[in-house]
């Protein structure tokens, strides 16, 4: 073999090695939980965003409004 395609194929069996590898090295990942606090982001209220501005009645009319236009019954006629 040439010494061009000696080096090729060196590098192709170290890029196979190392992408061979790279399944090996995760990282575990493990919550602490102390008890009595909640450390992630708060819980809005599907209603409380941007489209609705707190407005309940309204989330619920478009809620009803989407299942409604979902209904192969509704959407043949």
């Amino acid at each position: 073999m040439s010494g061009k395609l000696k080096s090729m194929a060196l590098a192709a069996l170290a890029g196979c090695a190392l992408f061979g590898l790279s399944a090996c090295s995760e990282v575990p990942q493990v919550t602490v939980y102390e008890q009595g606090e909640y450390r992630g982001k708060p819980d809005t209220r599907p209603w409380e965003g941007g489209e609705f501005k707190g407005d309940r009645v309204a989330w619920e009319r478009a809620l009803r409004e989407r299942a409604r236009g979902q209904s192969e019954y509704n959407r043949i006629q």
